[in-house]
């Protein structure tokens, strides 16, 4: 190969190189997209990039939710306090994944953490980096703050075997995380989850007396979006199971199972793949053919 040439190419790779880390390094240095909206009277919804969290301000503190990071936790106990004159006098883990929960350290020294018995043990055996719950629970719990509470609910085994659904019942408002989405697929291959039982928990939360349903991710939407989604997971559910029990293989099913009707859902064309997969690799974990 002629010198030149090697030396246009070698020039070519380095410069694309310089890109490549110089667009990282932006990314990595673009500030996080950070808000806190006003969802009904003194009960807040605080966003960190995709992320939420939500917190209801009283008299006598703050119960807060997900701390989502230390940064983020950081940002937002200086919110509260510049914003209501408060502190955080409560924070409730909606369950034990990482993403959520980091950062509980930052409020341990004015808040009394709470969390699902089951959260509390894998927070600690996996060493999560956030505050380790001072209280759990293993069904129900109220917590009454200032005039105000919020009830706490476990209901059953979902996207976790330990996360729970925050009523706020004054608010009429459920705080639900991961495993209810408002026109949006599921989290690509259903990491960490049970089926059908994820099922049975969204009924669950439509038992519940709610107007506004906060997710952990996207907009707000209302009961129906529960049910919608509900009825996303049963007709997947559905079609992988009579697929396996005819022999298919997830290849085949990812050619003929039918969620046309969701069409207009985020992620359809990019996570419904993975929806077959995870949900092959559940039913096929849970069935004993002949």
């Amino acid at each position: 190969m002629p010198r030149t040439l090697t030396t246009w190419i070698a020039g070519a790779l380095t410069a694309a190189l310089a890109l490549a880390l110089a667009a990282e390094a932006g990314a990595q240095s673009k500030p996080p997209t950070r808000a806190i909206t006003q969802i009904r009277g003194d009960l807040y919804r605080f966003q960190n990039n995709f992320h939420f969290s939500v917190f209801l301000v009283t008299p006598e503190g703050v119960i807060a939710t997900d701390p989502i990071d230390a940064d983020a936790a950081t940002w937002l106990e200086n919110e509260i306090r510049a914003r209501f004159g408060q502190e955080i006098r409560y924070v409730v883990y909606s369950h034990d994944h990482r993403d959520h929960i980091a950062g509980g350290e930052v409020w341990e020294d004015t808040a009394v953490v709470v969390a699902h018995e089951n959260a509390k043990q894998v927070i600690v055996g996996e060493k999560r980096p956030t505050a380790v719950p001072d209280i759990t629970f293993t069904d129900r719990m109220t917590i009454e703050l200032g005039g105000k509470r919020v009830e706490l609910h476990y209901p059953g085994r979902s996207h976790s075997d330990n996360l729970i659904v925050m009523h706020f019942p004054e608010e009429r408002t459920v705080f639900t995380v991961d495993f209810v989405s408002v026109g949006r697929l599921p989290y690509q291959n259903f990491p960490d989850s049970y089926m059908p039982d994820w099922i049975d928990a969204i009924r669950f939360v439509e038992g519940l007396d709610f107007d506004i349903l906060a997710p952990g991710h996207g907009p707000l939407g209302k009961k129906s979006d529960a049910a919608e989604h509900r009825a996303y997971i049963e007709s997947l559910y559905r079609q992988v199971l009579s697929g396996a029990r005819a022999g298919k293989t997830v290849e085949e099913l990812k050619q003929t199972i039918d969620m046309a009707e969701f069409r207009g859902w985020g992620q359809y064309d990019a996570w419904l793949p993975l929806n077959i997969e995870g949900m092959y690799q559940r039913v096929q974990a849970n069935r004993r053919g002949n």
